[in-house]
């Protein structure tokens, strides 16, 4: 019979069913975490682009940059949670500054919500 001792003293090792189960929960709730988490991501840049578009064409009036905006919403399908009514423009030096800001709330399981506040302006 072949004991720890004999093989220099060291004991099995590696990781037991218990702790790869753990492993697996804990790499899976932040898998899920994740795949609900990127689409609000997605819209963030997305608007963030649509700003600075709109800031680098010059806009004269605020109307006109909320129109622009809401054209841009129309074509980029993501996004859904602000709307041109939503933006604050702002005029520093010369040149139109496009702030927003809004909360998303994430559903994870019921009752447990995420949310993540998100915020931008033109560059």
């Amino acid at each position: 019979m072949v004991t720890a001792q004999r093989l220099g003293g060291r004991g099995q090792r590696g990781l037991s069913l218990i702790g790869l189960l753990f492993w697996a929960i804990v790499i899976g709730f932040f898998g899920y975490v994740a795949v609900r988490v990127l689409p609000t991501l997605n819209e963030y840049f997305t608007i963030q682009s649509a700003i600075n578009k709109i800031a680098a064409s010059n806009p004269t009036t605020v109307g006109e940059i909320r129109q622009q905006f809401e054209k841009q919403k129309e074509i980029e399908y993501s996004i859904a949670s602000i709307s041109g009514k939503d933006l604050d423009i702002t005029k520093e030096n010369d040149r139109v500054v496009i702030r927003f800001a809004y909360n998303k709330e994430i559903e994870l399981i019921a009752p447990v919500y995420l949310l993540i506040k998100y915020e931008g302006r033109s560059k």
